[in-house]
């Protein structure tokens, strides 16, 4: 197997890992993460021992801290997510709303068809209290509710596929917040655990996909109890969370996590016809024997660096000189009083003469004097 250069980015706590040709690699078509994550069948490193046996259509196995790849099943192949597109987004949203923000969800988020968690046109919602739902019980309404708190569905979409694209999530579309088929969209299980995992990296997703029970606001300030969907809480030693899904186009998807010894394990399945739970068990345990023991398949790749503004070229930018000031406000400047003074002289000389030129012409006999032309006789 050959042997890549990769650089290490630490990301909430997380190294991101990633092989110093995979920018190229995908630019000419090469699959993110690895030549071999391009095959459709079973990949796996060396020295590893049996897979588990698995119904799904593909999976992917992966140390979350390295993002090392260690087993996958055709990890690039596109299939319907369900309600495991929501978690991109909750990593979309919950850097872009206010958590506390009370929000009046609309009719028809309140009448979104499949799982829901009870919503109704009343403003007594936090976005706080819809993302549980949505990562808890897979709210469909919730989803609706939190893209209307984002400006709208058109807007929302928009931000999650440009979510996806920075995060290289590239065989990932979203055509609706919540998972609900529509032709076109899409995901793969390398996408799903890439998702994943960059979302563990913030410690309000890990509390909305790691909660068991909640209580949620219903009218007139009551409250009901709401219960996470996923089976493995509470059950599998160190499961995290994440986020499963159903519809009968999509089949089966799931992707869960879970911490032992400091070490975390993603395993994401995707199109599974029958119960993934048992599956999905042994493939932690595997990935965790595994890890440390095996070559690496391929790797999650880090997201893609936002853009920093450039300074400008040339040295700092010169300041340009404060403009004059009119002479007749600045009132404070010496040149400007002293001339004030001169005319305030002029004038009370001119006022004193004409004073003087009228009492001369009221005297008898006085005449016109030399010097007093253009003085009325």
């Amino acid at each position: 197997m050959k042997h890549v250069a990769v650089a290490t980015t630490l990301i909430g706590g997380l190294a991101f890992v990633t092989p110093v040709q995979a920018r190229a690699a995908s630019d000419d078509g090469a699959p993110i993460g690895g030549v071999m994550l391009g095959q459709r069948g079973v990949v796996v490193g060396t020295g590893a021992k049996p897979l588990p046996k698995s119904e799904a259509s593909s999976f992917l196995v992966a140390d979350a801290d390295t993002g090392q790849i260690l087993a996958a099943k055709d990890p690039h192949g596109r299939h319907a997510p369900a309600s495991t597109l929501k978690i991109l987004t909750a990593v979309t949203l919950i850097p872009r709303l206010d958590k506390n923000k009370i929000i009046k969800p609309s009719q028809d988020a309140c009448n979104v068809e499949g799982s829901a968690v009870g919503l109704t046109p009343n403003k007594i919602y936090k976005v706080h209290d819809l993302l549980r739902a949505l990562m808890m019980v897979s709210g469909n309404d919730a989803a609706v509710a939190l893209a209307e708190a984002n400006g709208g569905l058109a807007r929302t979409l928009a931000d999650m596929n440009a979510e996806a694209k920075r995060l290289q999530a590239l065989d990932t579309v979203a055509k609706t917040p919540n998972g609900l088929d529509q032709p076109g969209q899409s995901s793969s299980a390398y996408d799903l655990a890439l998702i994943a995992r960059a979302g563990l990296a913030s410690a309000d997703f890990r509390e909305y996909v790691g909660t068991k029970i909640a209580k949620f606001p219903a009218p007139e300030g009551k409250h009901y109890e709401i219960a996470n969907h996923n089976r493995l809480l509470g059950k599998y030693p160190g499961m995290i969370g994440v986020k499963n899904g159903y519809t009968t186009k999509a089949l089966g998807s799931f992707v869960g996590a879970a911490r032992r010894d400091g070490h975390t394990i993603i395993v994401s399945v995707m199109r599974h016809e029958g119960s993934f739970w048992g599956e999905v068990q042994e493939l932690l345990d595997w990935g965790f024997a595994a890890r440390g023991n095996v070559q690496p398949v391929g790797t999650l790749v880090a997201p893609v660096p936002k853009v920093k503004p450039t300074k400008p070229v040339g040295g700092p930018a010169r300041v340009a000189p404060a403009p004059a000031r009119p002479v007749e406000a600045a009132h404070d400047s010496p040149v400007v009083g002293i001339g004030a003074l001169v005319v305030a002289v002029g004038l009370l000389g001119g006022v004193a003469w004409v004073v003087y030129g009228v009492r001369r012409r009221s005297r008898p006999g006085a005449g016109p004097r030399p010097g007093d032309e253009g003085v009325a006789p």
